[in-house]
């Protein structure tokens, strides 16, 4: 239960003056439905505004405060914007240009012949001097003096920087006092002020010891909580499992097992025969084998005579992994059965009936194999494959469906750089797959201009007629009006016209009866080319496949298209991926280019892309999988995520974990950071 001193905190959003029902769904889209989520709504950056007489003292460019007088109102016709032109005080004229829907607000703020002092960036329109969306327009009578510094904050439509601003210093208002939960010593060295001090400082720019600080509370909490999860791990009673080998000697594989395979698989063993249950994560680049260790694990499980689950985030993925382990353990007599939320009658209770009776040694299958009603006769692993989309509050879940709590094995695709390995997995033990299996070829990775699309669709159909099969990537499912990206439909469109009945499309939005339908197609060879979103990121696995177009390649992460990559290449035949990129290119987007045709290694790739994305982007496009943090940088998360771990083990081993004084402070911390799941293990552990 939350403590009470949090409660003001967690007020919703409606408790403050001025928001209704109306001015709720922009905030919502912010992710602001809360007192606490306005208070850490933490600006963007600050601008600093110069009060000046008149536009001859200014720079285009440059954010000023100037007097000016409205001279006329000219109308928008199309697409033209709507312009006020205001002179100032030695009759300098200045657009003040309104583009969609915002005249009307316009002409009352900016009435004719009257004064007002007007904030914005100035520029240079042509030969006129114009401030596009003044940020602020008044009819005081006299201009702040010197420099005006204002935060500037994430918005959404409907929101004003006035708005969010005036709602912001309401909530920083209800902060309670809250006891200090950092160690006083590191507080002292680092001269960090107070929580409720650093939040309200965070907002009138007092940036660095502020923004650290409360970047700290939040690595601190992420931490903690794992710390917890770990610890309870380690006391609770699983089912010790010793296999003896002899399903493993009937598995199929299509190639030797590499060394980092061999090295995991032994890591694996080592942890299910202990009477803890394990809690490893399997990280593994594009092709390395994570699916055959997993079914190594899987069959220890089967030969310990208890049952194994398989958790796909997909039905994509999850029938991808069932086929596969089919292939692989043919033969073996291990019973395999596929469950996700689209079965349904006599097949699904077959299905649940199979698991209860134990007839049914291992279950692959999206959530549904975690539902209320799947029971399971002796669950004793769990193995959960690209585990960034499931959080440490669903997999806790997944304990109360063993009769102890089951081994569990978490598998990513994605490399992930050892800092954020550190910041989501720290309950966990990591294992590495860094060999890729013998055989396989290095793809000729090529960076090629868009203006030669029409040369990638002639060597397309010279693909094909060799009698190969194709992606080919976009960046989103259908063009708006506000983007020019790559549309997957619109581009499906256009090469079905020029290929026919064998292109096929997928992405998110489909149903899943027709995705499935698409990728069988493709699967079975019927289909030559499947266009795509990147939702063929992760899983699908077609080794005639040996082409890989990405549009727009610029706009993606290097992770993303290092997995998007990795969708040819699977076979022995060798492969290429086209990277189509737009005419211009930022310097970051030209150095990940330049990468992914230097390298293959995701490992390395991974590294890269995180200091070439930095913090801005860190939770942009989920690249390189979520990370938990809302306030933390990336810069903060690398400089100060040692420290919060080091004072989370302090206060676990040295100072009495929860139930002591500090301890009290912490469970405050947690529960503000909404880790509460950790004392909730504490207090069922």
């Amino acid at each position: 239960m939350r403590p009470d001193a949090l409660n003001s905190l967690f007020v919703e959003i409606e408790a403050l003056e001025g928001v209704g029902p109306k001015l709720r769904r922009p905030l919502e889209k912010l992710g602001l439905a809360r007192i606490k989520d306005l208070a850490y709504h933490l600006p963007d950056r600050f601008v600093e505004r110069r009060a000046i007489a008149n536009l001859d003292e200014a720079s285009a460019g440059e954010n000023i405060i100037v007097e000016l007088t409205v001279r006329e109102h000219r109308a928008s016709s199309g697409r033209a914007p709507f312009r006020v032109l205001a002179d100032d005080a030695i009759g300098n004229c200045c657009a003040l240009t309104y583009f969609g829907r915002a005249s009307y607000t316009a002409k009352k703020q900016l009435p004719l012949g009257e004064r007002r002092w007007v904030a914005g960036r100035l520029d240079q329109y042509g030969q006129m001097l114009q401030i596009v969306h003044p940020e602020h327009i008044s009819e005081n009578a006299s201009a702040p003096l010197g420099q005006l510094r204002e935060a500037v904050y994430p918005l959404s439509e409907g929101l004003t920087q006035g708005r969010i601003a005036a709602l912001v210093q309401q909530a920083l208002k209800t902060l309670p006092e809250l006891h200090e939960w950092i160690e006083p010593g590191l507080l002292a060295r680092m001269k960090w002020p107070a929580w409720r001090d650093a939040l309200r400082e965070a907002h009138k720019g007092s940036y660095s010891a502020a923004r650290d600080r409360l970047a700290y509370d939040e690595l601190l909490a992420n931490a903690l909580a794992l710390m917890l999860v770990r610890a309870s791990n380690r006391s609770q009673r699983g089912t010790p499992l010793a296999g003896d080998g002899r399903l493993r000697t009937k598995l199929r594989l299509p190639f030797a097992l590499t060394g980092a395979q061999k090295r995991s698989i032994a890591e694996i063993e080592g942890d299910l025969a202990q009477a803890a249950p394990m809690l490893r994560l399997l990280q593994g680049d594009v092709g390395s084998g994570k699916t055959v260790v997993a079914l190594s694990a899987m069959m220890i499980a089967v030969e310990s005579g208890a049952q194994a689950a398989m958790l796909a985030p997909t039905e994509i993925l999850a029938r991808q992994h069932f086929e596969t382990l089919m292939r692989l353990a043919q033969g073996s007599g291990v019973e395999i059965a596929l469950l996700t939320g689209r079965d349904k009658g006599r097949a699904r209770e077959a299905i649940l009936m199979g698991l209860v009776d134990g007839s049914i040694d291992i279950v692959v299958g999206t959530h549904a194999i975690f539902q209320e009603a799947v029971e399971y006769k002796n669950l004793a692993l769990v193995v959960i494959d690209e585990q960034h989309r499931f959080g440490v509050g669903q997999r806790l879940m997944l304990a109360r469906k063993g009769r102890r709590v089951p081994h569990t094995l978490a598998m990513t695709a994605t490399p992930i750089p050892r800092t954020l390995t550190l910041a989501q997995y720290g309950e966990m033990d990591v294992s590495k797959l860094d060999e890729l299996p013998p055989g396989r070829q290095a793809i000729d990775t090529r960076v090629v201009s868009v203006d030669r699309i029409a040369d990638v669709v002639g060597a397309l159909a010279r693909h094909f007629e060799s009698g190969q099969q194709a992606y080919w990537v976009c960046p989103m499912v259908r063009e708006s009006e506000s983007d020019d990206l790559a549309a997957a439909e619109a581009r499906y469109a256009t090469l079905k016209e020029r290929f026919g009945d064998g292109v096929m499309l997928v992405h998110g939005q489909l149903r899943p009866e027709v995705k499935d339908a698409a990728m069988e197609r493709f699967s079975t060879g019927e289909a030559k080319l499947l266009v795509a979103t990147t939702v063929i990121e992760v899983g699908v696995d077609v080794p005639n496949a040996t082409l890989m177009v990405i549009e727009q390649a610029e706009r993606f992460g290097l992770a993303q298209l290092h997995q998007l990559r990795g969708r040819v290449g699977r076979g022995s035949e060798k492969s290429t991926c086209l990277l189509l990129r737009g005419q211009s290119l930022s310097e970051t987007a030209r150095q990940r280019l330049a990468l992914m045709r230097e390298t293959q290694d995701g490992f390395r790739l991974a590294e890269e892309d995180l200091q070439l994305r930095g913090g801005g982007e860190l939770l942009g496009t989920r690249q390189s999988g979520d990370t938990p943090f809302r306030v933390a940088s990336l810069e903060q998360i690398q400089n100060l995520l040692p420290l919060a771990h080091d004072d989370a083990r302090l206060l676990i081993e040295r100072d009495g974990g929860l139930s002591g004084p500090r301890g009290e402070a912490a469970r405050l911390l947690l529960y503000l950071f909404e880790r509460d799941w950790g004392v909730q293990l504490l207090r069922g552990g």
